[in-house]
């Protein structure tokens, strides 16, 4: 049984990270979900969360904002947004949660009758929001 397992992050802007870990912390749409060497096949949604990957060399924390993460004998993420938790600062915080709640602002306006798709909007907000306090920045408390 192997003791780690291929891990690769990638965003439209560039590779984050490729190593092999012996974990991963996925903060999925449906809850959190931690993969590991031999974890059954599975494909799952992002949320704006955290990134835990614990490699053979000490843990490092990504941000992400959604996307999706396979998992099979290797595990690949491919996010929307990421970078690492230590290049996150108050003001590129402050950037991704204006860009989601404009998103619900738009999907409100577009969706006036139709609750789904601005509840999803909404969560997606909020759990923009939630990063901030998960990583000691100022959170910020935009009006739905």
């Amino acid at each position: 049984m192997a003791d780690t397992m291929q891990f690769d992050l990638v965003s439209p802007e560039r590779k984050l990270l490729s190593a092999e870990v012996t974990s991963v912390q996925i903060p999925g749409a449906d809850g959190d979900m931690t993969a590991m060497p031999n974890h059954a096949p599975t494909i799952t949604t992002l949320r704006p969360g955290l990134l835990t990957v614990e490699t053979t060399g000490g843990t490092e924390v990504f941000v992400v904002t959604g996307g999706f993460a396979e998992i099979g004998e290797n595990v690949s993420v491919l996010a929307e947004k990421a970078l690492p938790k230590g290049d996150m600062d108050q003001a590129t915080y402050e950037a991704l949660v204006k860009e989601a709640h404009e998103a619900y602002q738009q999907t409100k306006e577009a969706y006036q009758n139709e609750p789904g798709p601005v509840d999803e909007a909404a969560k997606l907000l909020q759990d923009m929001v939630a990063v901030g306090g998960h990583i000691g920045l100022d959170p910020m408390q935009p009006s739905l």
